[in-house]
Formats: structure tokens, C-alpha cells, sequence
């Protein structure tokens, strides 16, 4: 089942005995555990029937009992499994999984991976259970996920707002949907998230970071580049060496793939090299100014610079100097 038809199901006070949560993405699992946890029951009768466990310190002898009671002044009660992964035994929960209490809800939040397919416990959840397997998305898919979650609460976000965002927190949900929810509460009755909110509220300069270094780079603008840099070396924290090399690597490989693309067209490119429609310019900026012979020398010079920065044939030059050195050659 999918996470929307799971929450219908909940809203429409349709309900399966047993739930069972993994995979790689933990804010899917997490927003069904909170819906289970606070919606599922009435104040009153969590009181009674709510009983929440955690993998690490949970005996499976007491989940079972608990899911095989009945529910006290409710139609049902809810069981939580969080963090189930980090439980011993957990092999021994097929027994009740095979024949679960119909008044029981019973949710198994097992994050960061799958339990193993070969063993009966699996065999019995794809029998038996509700099963949801959530994987991680898709870097290309960020922007418009956290367009359509700003979207989904009333607001707007301004595209250069949101790329900032992103390109900062990177592919972890959990943290993009808290870093959203302290922007709304600071709008202040406007219903758009600007630039100047990411820089105030989340702490990232909009003039000064990764997004704006490789628009630089595209653009071959070494003052803008060393500007930037600058800011780095007064804000180690700001972008540090080793996130900074991997993403212009990222950058100038994908703009290496348009030389094999017969299309020029910025949604065609977009699509064809997996990044947003938006940045498409920046990539096709790129292989006008460097060429396929500059974009694979960059290429080189990236990775040659990447071993310094590990102290692999540079040992002791600071950070800021390599990066400065890799703008000179790379734009020479």
C-alpha cells in the first residue's frame, strides 16, 4: 500500500490488524507512527489503549501480549513498534502476525532497511500484513517534493528560496519538513518563502554558497567564484571543502552528458541529465563557455583537487587556497 491510501483507510476509520513500515525513507514511516500515535485513538481512549514500544528495549513476549489484549470503553486499541529494527527477537512477532487480534492495530515502524525476504517473519508480513517499503528519493526530485509540501500547507516558496533550501539540506525529509515548518511560523501573515527567509530562519547566505559557486563556474566568473570562496574560508561551517568539491563534480558531470544529447532544449536536457528544469540553463551555460574538451579537463582537475583536499599530494595548504587554485585552472 501506498502512504496516501494508508491514511484514507485511517481517516475513514478503516483499519487492517497489522502495519508493518521499512525501508530507507524514515519520514513516510514517521508521519504514519505520529498519524497512529495522536489521530487513530480519542484523547480519552488513549488513555486506556495506547501502548507505544521502542525496538531497543522492547521484550517481544510483552508486544505480543499487549497487541493479544482487548480494547478497554473503545473499539479498538493501537500498538506501536517504533525503531523495531533495533529489536531482539524480532522473528518471534510471526506468531502473532499469522493470527492477529482483529481489535488490535498493531504499527511496526522498521526503518533504514528491509527484513530479510528469505525468512518466515517476511513471508508472513507479505501475507498477512499491511507492508509499505519506502525508498530514498530522488536528488532530482527534491525541489518539487518540497514545492508540493509548502503548497500542501497554504504557502509559497520563491524558486531561488527553494533551490537554496535544498541544495543546503539535501535529501533528508524529516529535516526539510521542520526547516519549513520554522519558516511558516516566521512569515509573519505573508504566505511566500523568500531568498531573504532562507538566509535569516535557516542560516544560509543567498548570495554565498554552493548553488551560487556553481552558477559562477557555469558562467566563468572567477571574481564572483573567489568571492565566494572568501566567504567560505570566514565560514568553515558554511560549505566545507568536502561538500563543496563533490557537488561542482556532480555539476560538471552531468554537463558532461549534454555532449551526448542531440537536443538543446532545456526540458529535454533537464530530463535526459536528471536534474530540475530550473538549472537546465546553468548545465547548457557550461558547455557553451567550456566546451567538451574544458568540461572534461574540470573533470580531471576536480578529481585531482578532491585528493588534496584528503592531503594526497598536498599535505598542510588550507582548504580555501585549493579551492581558490581549482578556480584559476579550471577557468584558465
Amino acid at each position: 500500500m501506498s502512504v496516501e491510501s494508508i491514511l484514507g483507510d485511517w481517516k475513514k476509520a478503516k483499519f487492517k490488524p497489522v502495519y508493518w513500515l521499512e525501508g530507507e525513507e524514515e519520514y513516510y514511516i514517521d508521519e504514519l507512527v505520529k498519524y497512529a500515535e495522536h489521530h487513530i485513538l480519542t484523547e480519552a481512549e488513549a488513555g486506556f489503549n495506547l501502548t507505544v514500544y521502542y525496538g531497543r528495549d522492547a521484550d517481544w513476549t510483552a508486544v505480543i501480549n499487549s497487541c493479544r489484549r482487548y480494547p478497554m470503553f473503545a473499539e479498538r486499541q493501537v500498538v506501536l513498534l517504533k525503531e523495531a529494527q533495533q529489536m531482539r527477537d524480532i522473528d518471534k512477532l510471526e506468531a502473532y502476525i499469522e493470527k492477529p487480534l482483529a481489535s488490535t492495530v498493531f504499527v511496526v515502524a522498521y526503518k533504514e532497511k528491509k527484513i530479510d525476504g528469505r525468512s518466515k517473519l517476511a513471508k508472513m508480513v507479505k501475507e498477512k500484513a499491511e507492508l509499505l517499503t519506502t525508498k530514498k528519493m530522488y536528488d532530482s526530485q527534491l525541489p518539487e517534493w518540497t514545492s508540493g509540501l509548502i503548497r500542501s500547507k497554504g504557502f509559497e516558496v520563491t524558486q531561488k528560496a527553494l533551490l537554496l533550501l535544498v541544495d543546503h539540506i539535501g535529501n533528508d525529509l524529516n529535516r526539510i519538513n521542520n526547516e519549513v515548518e520554522k519558516l511558516l511560523v516566521n512569515l509573519a501573515g505573508r504566505n511566500q518563502i523568500t531568498e531573504d527567509d532562507i538566509e535569516r530562519y535557516v542560516g544560509i547566505s543567498k548570495e554565498y554558497n554552493v548553488f551560487e559557486l556553481q552558477d559562477a563556474f557555469a558562467k566563468k566568473d572567477r571574481a564572483k567564484a573567489i568571492r565566494i570562496i572568501q566567504y567560505f574560508e570566514s565560514n568553515p561551517k558554511a560549505a566545507p571543502i568536502q561538500l563543496v568539491l563533490p557537488s561542482i563534480y556532480n555539476f560538471f558531470s552531468k554537463a558532461y552528458m549534454i555532449f551526448g544529447q542531440s537536443s538543446r532544449d532545456e526540458r529535454t536536457v533537464a530530463t535526459a541529465i536528471g536534474v530540475n528544469p530550473f538549472f537546465a540553463k546553468d548545465y547548457l551555460a557550461a558547455v557553451r563557455n567550456y566546451g567538451y574538451e574544458g568540461i572534461e579537463a574540470g573533470l580531471l582537475l576536480l578529481h585531482t583537487y578532491n585528493l588534496k583536499s584528503l592531503g594526497i599530494g598536498s599535505a598542510g595548504t588550507e582548504d580555501g587556497s585549493l579551492l581558490k587554485e581549482l578556480v584559476v585552472k579550471v577557468m584558465a
